[in-house]
């Protein structure tokens, strides 16, 4: 007798849920992670992630494909956050960022909301976003990798920030009830899920009505080769695992979100792939003139609907 796996289980269901996933062939299913299953990519994110938290707290820094003796000269995660914003947070927290954007200076928070932040690594857009909904608000931080939580955790003590809490857990399966939070950020990570449509239904289920959804991610514009996205693996899985903006717009919408907006902040060049690439050990300049312009940070937004409520509000 034949046995099903996990992993054949979620696919069933998710095409259960989503028609147009069943009718696409493997290889053309861009939710599916390149490198492997989604428990494989989830063991790299982890151990990459752990390393990085470990390289802060050892002096080092931390950028989204460095080495331990990277210089961090990436075009992804350099440059992200003013002076200003600097300044309100523990240097430990800036070093251990990998995200893309930044979307907390994107994002519309109002004193009292109640933020979470998907992936939230060392802290930093946690704690930028506790200060700005103030102490009658708070914000949540959730992440699946002890490192990273152990140095949140010692950010928020250095930072005084008391409205703030990290939680262990995968974004695929939010460890939150329905209805939570104002606002949900993050920062390059959904793009890491081998399983996004899931995180986006997450995401759905945890906002509160009139909820919005403001993420700073890497999305892909037009096609790319497989051969391509899995030579830039080592940018840290950042491009490998990007969705093509379109679908991006598509898997929102099947979890139920509207208004959605897909605005580009940062699209990289051939120049770009081939400093990084060529520090990685790759052939840069055979890569590179294959993503100009393919390849682009960019801030999405979203919003969860409110139900009706009457017979003339909708109207």
């Amino acid at each position: 007798m034949s046995q099903t796996t996990g992993a054949e289980a979620q696919s069933t269901q998710d095409a259960d849920r989503d028609p147009e996933r069943a009718a696409l062939p493997r290889c053309c299913d861009t939710s599916e992670n390149p490198a492997g299953t989604g428990d494989d990519l989830r063991s790299v994110v982890k151990q990459k992630y752990g390393e990085a938290a470990l390289r802060v707290k050892s002096g080092g820094s931390s950028c989204c494909g460095a080495s331990p003796s990277s210089g961090c000269a990436d075009p992804i995660t350099s440059n992200l956050y003013d002076a200003s914003q600097i300044g309100q947070i523990p240097e430990e927290a800036l070093l251990a960022s990998l995200g893309c954007g930044n979307p907390t200076a994107l994002a519309k928070l109002n004193t009292g909301e109640v933020v979470l932040d998907l992936g939230s690594g060392g802290g930093i857009d946690v704690l930028l976003s506790a200060r700005r909904v103030g102490p009658n608000g708070k914000a949540y931080g959730l992440d699946m990798t002890d490192e990273m939580l152990a140095l949140a955790n010692e950010n928020k003590r250095k930072s005084g920030i008391e409205n703030v809490e990290f939680l262990k857990g995968e974004i695929e399966n939010i460890p939150l009830p329905d209805n939570t939070a104002d606002v949900i950020i993050s920062n390059c990570v959904i793009n890491l899920s081998a399983d996004k449509g899931k995180v986006l239904r997450e995401a759905f289920r945890v906002l509160k009505p009139g909820g919005r959804f403001a993420v700073s991610d890497v999305v892909t514009r037009g096609e790319i080769s497989p051969e391509i996205r899995q030579s830039v693996l080592a940018w840290v899985g950042c491009v490998a695992g990007a969705l093509e903006e379109n679908d991006y717009r598509d898997k929102l919408a099947r979890a139920g979100f509207e208004q959605i907006e897909i605005e580009p902040t940062r699209i990289y060049r051939a120049e770009d792939a081939r400093e990084f690439l060529c520090g990685q050990g790759i052939d840069g300049d055979a890569v590179a003139a294959q993503v100009e312009g393919k390849i682009l940070s960019a801030f999405i937004r979203a919003v969860k609907p409110s139900p009706c409520c009457g017979p003339t509000c909708c109207s």
